[in-house]
């Protein structure tokens, strides 16, 4: 397997379980992993140093630490803009997956789906392509290497994503194919049709940036110095399709769950995990807290985001193989262990892509069935409040959002009314953009907003 992205969360979750099958004995399958961008430098100079092997940090609820070593990474490529290197490992025959972790909005996809084209670094990445040239994107460099495979006649190739875009294989497949249409790569699009299968996949745990202390505390209880250390959360899922065209690791032995359909787990925990996630971010922020776990611990936070899950959420999802309100007990069990101290900078991070992908969808849902969305309303005020104080420069941290448009996010904060400037946004609402009932909503959610910053504000 290649996997592209070397970032935390692929080394604390995918590589964890192809270790875990090496470890049972079945030693068929290893990975190779390179970056795209030329980001990350020390942590693949240290993982090339160690010969790709590093250790994973893991703690529980109740403050258990657990260390491993792993070793299922075997090969580390070094970036470099060609990326002949990684072209040249995914277009080998013994290369049967191509999988890949990408933020929400590295997908660069509008509310219908589509490429947005707008993206500058995906507009240079279709010229690229048409001079036969390697992309910074998922789609230059992917197709990169599909072009050198299908010219190689290296066989067919499984795409794995592994993240947290709804229906990811799809809408990664339906993305790759218009990109190379964009190309203009006929022969190429019709390979990747025929070749190539992109399984939806739901992937789960808490991996916070490794913390500076976490490097001494390893070296600490294992010996190592190790400067590729990992750290995250005891929970692990993962939920894959079962539709890969050459072969996969069996990681059913491992407890992957080989499923034919991934859509109830994946809106579980993209509406019940990933929104209640950014729901105490912004929170704890405006609070003036550091850390998910403080705010989880916050008795009003903590119930803005039991409320949202059980008054919104679960009557969108119910009936669903899984214990929704059991899940969302489990969801904030995790999100509260102090150990883990996952920031809210990391996790307040992209609102313009979240908004639309883990809360819209509850919105929309409520509001066809004549319902409320009283609960849901809070994400979208909160986040409104915390973009308002990015807006005046008085956020704690810097704030990072690769969807957002920072023109059109100051005109929403200045404008006469921002919450309907907001809900206007047919980025973030699509259909409902403009929705008078979207708007007396979050209205009356910021006003329950501005009074809990009010009372933290409170000596």
């Amino acid at each position: 397997m290649l996997h592209l992205g070397l970032g935390s969360f692929h080394r604390a979750h995918q590589a964890v379980y192809l270790q875990r099958l090496i470890d049972a004995g079945d030693t068929r399958w290893s990975l190779s992993g390179a970056n795209i961008r030329p980001d990350m430098a020390e942590v693949v100079a240290a993982l090339q140093a160690q010969g790709g092997r590093y250790t994973l940090e893991t703690v529980s609820p109740a403050g258990e630490y657990r260390y491993e070593q792993i070793e299922a990474i075997r090969e580390v490529l070094s970036y470099e803009p060609s990326l002949a290197a990684v072209i040249a490992r995914g277009a080998a025959p013994s290369t049967r997956i191509v999988s890949f972790t990408v933020t929400e909005a590295g997908y660069y996809l509008d509310t219908k789906g589509r490429l947005d084209l707008s993206f500058a670094d995906l507009a240079a990445d279709i010229e690229r392509a048409r001079r036969g040239e390697a992309g910074e994107t998922i789609y230059g460099a992917v197709c990169a290497i599909l072009r050198t495979r299908r010219a190689a006649q290296a066989g067919p190739v499984t795409l794995l994503n592994c993240d947290n875009l709804r229906h990811n294989g799809d809408r990664f497949r339906a993305g790759l194919l218009e990109f190379i249409a964009l190309v203009g790569d006929a022969p190429l699009q019709a390979w990747v049709d025929a070749n190539t299968r992109c399984p939806n996949a739901m992937v789960d745990r808490i991996t916070p940036r490794p913390p500076p202390e976490l490097r001494a505390r390893v070296q600490v209880a294992t010996g190592r110095d190790d400067g590729a250390a990992v750290t995250g959360e005891s929970f692990i899922q993962w939920v894959i399709e079962d539709d890969f065209v050459a072969g996969r690791p069996d990681w059913g032995r491992v407890g992957v769950e080989l499923v034919e359909s991934v859509q109830p787990y994946e809106e579980a925990k993209i509406r019940i995990l990933n929104a209640t996630h950014s729901c105490i971010a912004w929170a704890g922020t405006l609070a003036g807290l550091g850390f998910i776990h403080e705010g989880t611990h916050d008795a009003a936070i903590r119930q803005m985001a039991f409320d949202y899950v059980t008054d919104d959420v679960i009557p969108c999802l119910s009936p669903s193989p899984i214990d929704l309100a059991a899940y969302r007990d489990v969801v904030l069990d995790r999100f509260g262990n102090p150990a883990i101290r996952d920031t809210n900078q990391r996790v307040a991070a992209d609102g313009f892509s979240k908004i639309p992908g883990f809360i819209a969808p509850t919105v929309r849902e409520r509001l066809a069935t004549g319902q409320t969305i009283d609960s849901v309303a809070m994400l979208p005020a909160l986040f409104l409040a915390f973009l308002q104080r990015w807006h005046r420069g008085e956020l704690s941290y810097a704030y990072q959002d690769q969807s957002m448009d920072d023109a059109v996010a100051h005109a929403i904060c200045d404008a006469a009314d921002p919450v309907a400037a907001l809900c206007a946004d047919a980025g973030l609402w699509g259909s409902l953009a403009g929705d008078a009932r979207l708007v007396d909503a979050v209205r009356r959610a910021g006003e329950r907003v501005a009074r809990f910053v009010a009372e933290k504000a409170t000596p």
